[in-house]
């Protein structure tokens, strides 16, 4: 059996391979190791994934791929978190951008870009990614990302900037005030993720000339800051994955079409075209 997982900041799926069965999907948190210890890591997975654990002595290999496994320490944190269940399995863990790759480009060069929680981009050479610049995480970038729309929603409904009856209905919705915000900011865990959730709310009101205008300000903030950063990005095909990409597909073609990107794929949730790359390997 292999075990493969896609990891963003607010949730994690799950695919397992079963002999002469189809693959079955799990979905826990997300395991970011810049915000959660291995023990947190742990605590996770004994709470939300006890049915995929059941697998554990018949898993043979396990494929890692998430935000926040950039470094060798960061591979670690889950690594050994993962290890704690699943101690007989061989284990690889990687960034989810170069899962992204796998799920996108395929073995074709290109560009993948993360639009969900957060935001990045890499190009892939058509056997691994190219390290950048990019991905400075939910305070100091994730341009078009769910955090940036979150923030834009939340500090123009706090400083009195939406249109009233947009205004009314985001109040409706989430009944916010100045001290819950920061308190859910600055003080618990996860902010990044908190901030996100309130980017549903663009879909609510998608039609309206504020959504469509604060869409295109992300949009275009996120080709100016990192898609534009490669001078050869009108040579390749531009791929898209994630929640904010997928839902704002028609918003995102539409930009991405004025300035002359060629997008390929728009992939909400790449689990199931990483895995067919896995096992294509595999053969």
């Amino acid at each position: 059996m292999i075990l493969v997982a896609d990891s963003g900041s607010s949730k994690t799926d799950w695919l397992l391979t079963l002999p002469n069965q189809e693959a079955k999907e799990f979905r826990t948190a997300g395991l970011n190791p810049y915000f959660l210890t291995e023990k947190e890591i742990i605590k996770i997975l004994q709470e939300q994934a006890a049915d995929m654990i059941a697998y554990a002595s018949d898993i043979k290999e396990i494929y890692f791929f998430g935000a926040g496994c950039s470094s060798p320490d960061r591979h670690e944190i889950v690594s050994n978190a993962l290890s704690s269940f699943f101690n007989k399995s061989y284990i690889s863990v990687d960034s989810d951008l170069l899962g992204c790759a796998y799920a996108t480009c395929g073995h074709e060069k290109g560009f993948c870009c993360v639009l969900g929680t957060g935001s990045n981009i890499s190009f892939f050479d058509g056997d691994d990614i190219h390290a950048g610049k990019h991905g400075l995480g939910f305070v100091l970038g994730d341009e078009g990302a769910g955090t940036w729309f979150g923030k834009a929603l939340i500090t123009d409904f706090l400083y009195g900037n939406m249109p009233g009856d947009i205004s009314a209905r985001f109040n409706e919705e989430y009944h916010l005030d100045k001290e819950m915000v920061i308190k859910n900011v600055y003080q618990t865990p996860n902010p990044n993720s908190y901030l996100a959730t309130f980017s549903k709310f663009l879909s609510i009101i998608q039609p309206s000339d504020y959504a469509q205008n604060l869409l295109r300000k992300g949009i275009v903030e996120f080709i100016e800051t990192n898609i534009k950063s490669y001078p050869q990005y009108h040579r390749y095909k531009c791929h898209f994955v994630g929640s904010i990409a997928y839902v704002f597909a028609d918003e995102l073609k539409a930009v991405c079409k004025e300035y002359g990107i060629h997008v390929g794929k728009i992939i909400q949730q790449p689990i199931h075209d990483l895995m067919g790359f896995i096992l294509s390997r595999e053969d």
